[in-house]
């Protein structure tokens, strides 16, 4: 899994049958210190994720493994909405601080 913030939405009206209903987001991937500065990639949301929230995704044949997602053409996926992040003792984000 990765880690990023997503940083805004994809509208498409018309797109492969198997992603109708899909709600696609970019994600940028952050580092350990909270710095959005990764690739943007767009992602499939499983989580009901919104922009700004942090997150972790996964990319690949692993992208396929949600319920959401099952045998679908997609390459990466929302798995999980971050809380806080703890790197080394110290909090280096929470999401009721922002």
């Amino acid at each position: 899994m990765l880690i990023g913030k997503i940083v805004g939405t994809v509208v498409s009206t018309r797109k492969e049958e198997e992603l109708r209903g899909s709600k696609l987001l970019l994600v940028r991937g952050m580092d350990l210190d909270g710095n959005v500065n990764g690739p943007v990639v767009v992602a499939v949301d499983a989580m009901g994720a919104g922009v700004g929230e942090v997150v972790l995704y996964a990319s690949g044949s692993s992208a396929r493994q949600t319920a959401v997602t099952k045998d679908r053409p997609v390459d990466a996926t929302i798995m999980a909405i971050v809380d806080q992040l703890e790197v080394g003792g110290e909090l280096k984000y929470d999401k009721q601080n922002g």
